[in-house]
């Protein structure tokens, strides 16, 4: 599918230089002199090296469409990811460092989405939210306000999120999967 240099939103995936990318940043520049164009910083898919390239409106460029599928994560081997899918029930793993920092969330039995291209398996997207279980966290400074300050914890799979300062070692708290931030106390 073709798609103008302009049109590249964050998340597309193209084709450029033989090599599938994902537009991770765009920035529409319109210079004094010479045409706009849209500066894109691009993730390249299978190893994760980064190029900023510049494309015109006038260019085109080719978006990839992936086949998406649910699987079930199982467990870690190394520095590979096993995971299942839902209704082959076919085994197959994927590298660490292609799922990228929310690899640190996954959890036994979580029901994950798999993105692939003509049968390899490109990326993994987690839930936007999961559970986890505060292991430790710093004592309250006296007068702090609760609404402007929070306090690092670390949570049961070793990340450090910031949360409120009522939040205490053992409390269960949601955080977002993409950038380890704190949504709310978990009621359940």
């Amino acid at each position: 599918m073709k798609l103008n240099g302009n049109a590249i939103r964050p998340g597309n995936v193209i084709e450029h230089k033989s090599r599938l990318w994902v537009a991770v940043k765009i920035s529409h520049v319109k210079p004094g002199k010479g045409g706009a164009f849209a500066q894109v910083e691009l993730k390249d898919i299978k190893d994760g090296t980064k190029l900023n390239e510049r494309f015109r409106a006038t260019e085109s460029v080719e978006r990839v469409i992936l086949d998406e599928a649910e699987c079930t994560y199982l467990y870690a081997e190394d520095d590979k990811h096993i995971f299942m899918h839902s209704e082959t029930f076919e085994q197959f793993e994927i590298s660490e460092a292609m799922i990228g920092e929310p690899a640190a969330f996954l959890q036994d039995g979580m029901t994950v989405t798999l993105q692939s291209h003509e049968g390899d398996p490109i990326s993994v997207t987690l839930p936007d939210q999961v559970v986890v279980e505060v292991m430790e966290a710093d004592a309250v400074v006296k007068g702090q306000t609760a609404s402007s300050s929070y306090k690092p914890a670390i949570v049961d799979n070793g990340l450090r999120v910031m949360v409120p300062p009522h939040i205490e070692a053992g409390t269960r708290i949601i955080v977002k999967t993409e950038d380890a931030t704190y949504v709310e106390r978990f009621k359940g």
